[in-house]
Order: C-alpha cells, then sequence, then structure tokens
C-alpha cells in the first residue's frame, strides 16, 4: 500500500474533491458531459486556483498545474514520493486517473485506473498508447456500476471478485464481506486495486494474479462477483475487454465453473455476453451453462446484430480513427467470426447463481428462470435479487392448498391502472405495475384486481376467494381450483408477499 495514501485522502476530502463536491463546482451539465468523456465544460470551470480547481485539473482532466498551485491542495513531496504524480520543469501531471466515487452509503471513495480511462479521451481506449497493449486498467464506468448495483448485500465471511480491474467491486465487497479477495489475469490491475482500496480508506483485500479460477485453488466463497472480459471478439487484442477463448466460452466457463466455488447459499453474479446462433434458442444455451445444484436468474438487457456489436467495439478500441483500409481488414475479421459460429446477434445481461444443498442432493428441481427484460428498472436491486430466490423457495414448498391456506400482502410499491375506453362502464383490462424494483407490470382480470386489493394479511388466499364467489355470484369452488395459478404468478414476480401459513382455512 502507498505509504501516504491516508495523507492524500485526507488532502482530497478537505478540498472537498467528492463527487458531490464535483457536482457542486462543476454544475450538472459539466458534471455529466465528464460521464460522456467531453472535458470542455469541466476545463471552463477550473479555471481558478482553489484546491479543488487544481485536484480536477490534475486527476480527472490530465493536465499540468504549477507546483506551487499543486502544493496547495495536496502533500506534494508525499505524492511525489508515492508515485500518483510526477514533476517537472516546475509542473506536476499525474500518473494515474483519481475519480470520486460515492458508495452506497454515502461514502467518499476514490476509483483508480490508468490515465484517461475514467473520463476523457473519447478516441477510444486505442488512443491512450502507453499501457494499452500490456493490459489497460479501465476505471468506473457503466459496467462496473450495474454490477455493483445488482450484488447481493448481505453479510458474507469470504467474497471473490474475479477480474477486480481497478478495483471497485472489491471495495463494495470490503463493507459486507470479512475477507475479500481480488484475482486479475492482469499484474497492473491488482496494483490499482491496491491503490484504490488504499485511497478509498478500505481494508486491504488478498490480490491474487491469474485467469479465471486458476489463483484461488481449491477454496469456496460466500458471494462470487465479476465483471469478467466478456467481449466475443477474434483474438484477445485488449486484456480489460478481451477473454481470449472463441465466442462465449469465457462466460460459459466462468458460470459453470463457479458452481463448485460456492458455499451453500453462496451466490454468484456476473455480467456477461452471449450469442444467438442459428437453430438453437438462446433461452437454452444460457440454461445449459448453469451449474449443477444450482438456482439461477438470467436476465437479458439488451440485444445488439452483429454488425452494431462489432461497430461498437471497434470503436471503443479506437480502430474508427485508424487506416480505413485496416478498419475494414478488422471489421472483416469479427463478421468472419460470428459466420463461422453461426451467430446472427449478441445478447448482454446479468446472470445470478445461487448454490441451493435442496437442489444439490435432488429434494427439488432446481429454479432457472431465463427471461429478457430491456425495461428500465430501478438500481439498486440487490435486495430484489436476493428475494426473487426466497419467492422461488416458498413456491416450490408451497402447493395449491399450501398457497390458499396462507396469507399475503400487496407489496407496497404496488399500483392499479384501469385500461379501457373514456366513459366505459368497466375497464377492458386492469394492469399491475411495480414502481420499485424490476418495475414489472401484469395484466390481470377482475378476480385478480379484487383479491390482490384486499390483501392486507388478516385473510388467508381461500378465505378472500370465498367473499370473492359470494359477491360475485361465482362459484368459490371453482375459484378456488382455477386461481392458485394466478396467485402463484404474482408472488413469483413480486406483487404479491407471503406473510405467515395458518391451517385450517
Amino acid at each position: 500500500m502507498p505509504a501516504h495514501a491516508a495523507r492524500l485522502r485526507d488532502a482530497l476530502l478537505a478540498a472537498d474533491f467528492t463527487a458531490d463536491g464535483l457536482l457542486e463546482l462543476l454544475g450538472a451539465p459539466a458534471y455529466t458531459a465528464l460521464a460522456r468523456s467531453e472535458t470542455v465544460p469541466a476545463l471552463r470551470a477550473t479555471r481558478g486556483d482553489s484546491p479543488l480547481q487544481t485536484l480536477v485539473r490534475l486527476f480527472l482532466l490530465q493536465g499540468a498545474v504549477p507546483a506551487e498551485r499543486a502544493a496547495a491542495a495536496l502533500p506534494l513531496k508525499e505524492a511525489l514520493a508515492d508515485g500518483w504524480i510526477e514533476e517537472e520543469d516546475g509542473e506536476v501531471r499525474a500518473t494515474v486517473d483519481v475519480r470520486p466515487y460515492g458508495g452506497p452509503d454515502g461514502q467518499d471513495w476514490f476509483i483508480v485506473s490508468d490515465l484517461g480511462c475514467a473520463v476523457g479521451g473519447a478516441g477510444g481506449i486505442g488512443s491512450k498508447g502507453g499501457h494499452a497493449g500490456a493490459g489497460v486498467v479501465l476505471g468506473v464506468g457503466g459496467a462496473s456500476t450495474t454490477l455493483a448495483g445488482i450484488t447481493i448485500r448481505t453479510p458474507v465471511s469470504a467474497a471473490l471478485d474475479l477480474g477486480t480491474g481497478s478495483g471497485i467491486q472489491a471495495l463494495h465487497a470490503a463493507q459486507h464481506a470479512t475477507l475479500v479477495t481480488a484475482t486479475d489475469l492482469n499484474p497492473r490491475a491488482l496494483d490499482f486495486t491496491r491503490l484504490t482500496l488504499a485511497l478509498s480508506g478500505a481494508r486491504e483485500a488478498e490480490l491474487l494474479t491469474g485467469s479465471l479460477f486458476e489463483p484461488v485453488d481449491g477454496d469456496t466463497y460466500d458471494l462470487i462477483v465479476s465483471n469478467p472480459p466478456f467481449v466475443i471478439s477474434p483474438g484477445a487484442r485488449l486484456t480489460y475487454r478481451d477473454g481470449g477463448m472463441g465466442g462465449d466460452d469465457l462466460c460459459r466457463t466462468l458460470v459453470q465453473e463457479s458452481g463448485e466455488r460456492l458455499n451453500d447459499g453462496g451466490y454468484a453474479q456476473f455480467l456477461a455476453n452471449w450469442q444467438h446462433v442459428e437453430g438453437e434458442e438462446w433461452q437454452d444455451r444460457l440454461r445449459s451453462w448453469v451449474p449443477r445444484g444450482c438456482d439461477a436468474w438470467i436476465v437479458q438487457r439488451e440485444v445488439q446484430d452483429i454488425t452494431q456489436y462489432a461497430e461498437l467495439w471497434l470503436r471503443d478500441s479506437g480502430d474508427h480513427r485508424e487506416d480505413p483500409e485496416r478498419y475494414a481488414e478488422r471489421y472483416g475479421a469479427w463478421l468472419d467470426e460470428f459466420e463461422a459460429r453461426g451467430t446472427r446477434a449478441v445478447g448482454f445481461g446479468w446472470i445470478t447463481l445461487r448454490k441451493n444443498p435442496a437442489v444439490a442432493s435432488g429434494a427439488v428441481e432446481p429454479s432457472i428462470l431465463v427471461e429478457e427484460w430491456p425495461h428500465p428498472v430501478e438500481q439498486p436491486l440487490g435486495a430484489a435479487i436476493q428475494n426473487h430466490f426466497e419467492r422461488q423457495d416458498y413456491l416450490r414448498t408451497h402447493d395449491d392448498a399450501a398457497l390458499l391456506a396462507d396469507h399475503f400482502v400487496l407489496a407496497p410499491e404496488v399500483m392499479q391502472e384501469q385500461v379501457g375506453l373514456p366513459g366505459a362502464e368497466d375497464p377492458e383490462h386492469v394492469v399491475l405495475r411495480q414502481n420499485r424494483g424490476m418495475r414489472r407490470a401484469t395484466k390481470v382480470d377482475h378476480i385478480g384486481a379484487g383479491f390482490a386489493g384486499v390483501c392486507d394479511g388478516s385473510l388467508s388466499a381461500g378465505r378472500i376467494l370465498d367473499a370473492i364467489g359470494r359477491l360475485t355470484g361465482e362459484d368459490p369452488v371453482m375459484l378456488r381450483d382455477r386461481t392458485p395459478q394466478a396467485i402463484r404468478l404474482l408472488v413469483e414476480e413480486g406483487f404479491l408477499l407471503p406473510v405467515r401459513e395458518e391451517s385450517g382455512a
């Protein structure tokens, strides 16, 4: 750990070099422009000589600042000794990109990465020079914050961040795991993880070099997270994104091998890409990845055709700025790769596994949900994902009779919408809509709407149906026969929450 990281952290905080401080200094337009790699608004907002403006110029915009200005903003001698900055001809420049990052509970954290790989430099990673070939280390981005938001945050004994990069997931895990292990094929990434943890005031992690699960031998964990190099590409030019295996084999291998690395009840959560192959349902492809003894929830968030996908990652690597013939050659190589594998599109999404001893023993069938959900969601989703698996446990242990005997409440964020023509006596249909979490919506009939509307935990499901039958004139026996399937769906999707079991309903 850098010897003076604590002093540098104190200086950054004293200058209000934090996420909130940047927003106040720059204003929302310039602040959000930085996230788009546009630096001109921030440059205009930092023309003064305050410590905060100096630090923004130095660490976020990677500009040279006079040594005397730097000395007024940070412990200059110690920062030079530890290698955070370098001095030449009376000016200092940052050697790393330091970005303020707000933790989930208001913590002031800092993510350390290669220069230009957190903000600025919109020309693509290929324009970074320096360490691109050796394995550039990226800072915080949309993928890393997505994974942090979907991760289940219950206290655990041991957590593994596989492919740690600049250490974002390890930093989050350090808040609720007794021991954090972070691995990466790129040794430079582990150096950056060490810097991120030190500058954020977090506990040190066990840092191991190697690919996939090789560095951890036979160890097992309560939580495994990974934002792996999932890009499906011809070759492995960039370590941070290209896994070096053909097609989606790296993601498949990671998922399949994670089962034996989880403790009972443990979770593994990944971001991944997968191929859509001619003659194969993509859902079946992903179900085949789920390891034995695990439940799974796999959500496809986006699909791109092969031309969109190739263009996205060619821009990411800066190839669009190179010689047109070279660009065309590389573009063709991507299309050749897809054609050879029968790939027509590429999906992106989240994969969550849970090690379930009841599934491993054969006592229950695994719960494997593979779905497409491109709609907006509300992060963080960790608690919602954990609740999904708990609801699966409930439904597997409750037949229709047990379901009718139990009590339910309507989830607090659910609203009811009535859809129909203006002036009509009755709506054409009723929609229940969640305003939190996955923000699902489901259509229900008048029986389902009436049932959900009175679920406050005081009556069993069976007794509510009996009352609805008396009010509507429908046969209560028929209602009890046909309604459990609808109740099961409402529970599965989180619209209804079980309260307790009671007999004699």
